[in-house]
């Protein structure tokens, strides 16, 4: 994982997935409406970086997917 972008996107589902378990739980609300605050900054932060992330590849989707490779998708079955 060599990608910033990538990363961002663990830590910010990690985060989303920390914030929904302690609203289950008997939580103080000014850290709820802290993590919630820091959560409207950091989701739309992530949208934005991976959406104009450098990244290039060469695959194309003739390439279809590399557990399942198939000829073509343009052949007859």
């Amino acid at each position: 994982m060599k990608n910033f972008a990538i990363k961002l996107v663990c830590l910010t589902t990690a985060y989303v997935f920390v914030f929904a378990a302690l609203n289950q739980m008997n939580v103080n609300i000014r850290i709820l409406l802290l993590m919630h605050s820091i959560g409207f900054i950091l989701i739309p932060f992530m949208t934005y970086t991976v959406l104009t992330d450098n990244y290039k590849t060469n695959k194309t989707f003739k390439d279809w997917y590399e557990d399942h490779t198939i000829k073509t998708l343009d052949e007859d079955e």
